[in-house]
């Protein structure tokens, strides 16, 4: 039911101008030069995207639920992974498996948890969560990934509507950290959290 997207098309800035905003988020990422971006609206119907960037395998990954935004190098010791979304979640974030090996992959850590990878560990890439507007001030030249035409889903609408304002995760069932709401949203650096909150204030 949630299908994830190979080799997306990609379309200029001007022509994502059609249908996407400045304050449009995206999640954009850069290698050797080659700049693209990701929109949000697209990632929340599909969660994964397998793409190549400059000859490098990416997987974009989007988690609806934790508001995670990460990208992963494909290779795994001699393989070349092919993610999909298995529509199961562990505490409460998304489960990726990949159609080479079928194991099950956490997104927010990206650590196999089982199957024939269990432990294996994908690189985390450097990538950022950033409005439209200002990938465009950085990447006049980049991509956008485009709307696919082979999907019948409504881009650009919340299908988890009233979840962020909910009092604790869906399907969660672990203990929370103390002093800090459940759905907080937080920046996490090195083992840092700081929550945005508290990020307002200084």
């Amino acid at each position: 039911g949630i299908p994830s997207v190979a080799n997306p098309d990609m379309e200029s800035i001007a022509a994502a101008g059609e249908w996407l905003v400045d304050r449009s988020p995206v999640i954009a990422v850069e290698i050797d030069g080659e700049a693209r971006a990701y929109p949000q609206a697209v990632l929340m119907w599909h969660e994964i995207v397998n793409d190549t960037i400059a000859g490098m395998p990416i997987a974009v990954t989007y988690c609806p639920l934790c508001n995670t935004s990460i990208v992963f190098d494909r290779r795994s010791d001699d393989l070349l992974l092919d993610f999909g979304t298995t529509g199961s979640l562990r505490f409460s974030d998304l489960l990726m498996y990949d159609r080479q090996t079928l194991s099950f992959w956490q997104q927010y850590s990206g650590e196999a948890i089982a199957g024939d990878k269990a432990g294996a560990q994908l690189e985390i890439l450097p990538s950022r969560l950033e409005s439209y507007a200002l990938f465009k001030r950085r990447h006049p030249d980049g991509q956008i990934m485009a709307i696919p035409n082979n999907f019948q889903r409504r881009y650009g609408t919340n299908p988890y509507v009233g979840y962020d304002s909910s009092e604790f995760p869906f399907l969660f069932t672990g203990e929370v950290p103390e002093h800090i709401k459940p759905l907080e949203r937080v920046v996490v650096f090195d083992e840092h959290a700081i929550t945005l909150e508290y990020l307002k204030t200084k």
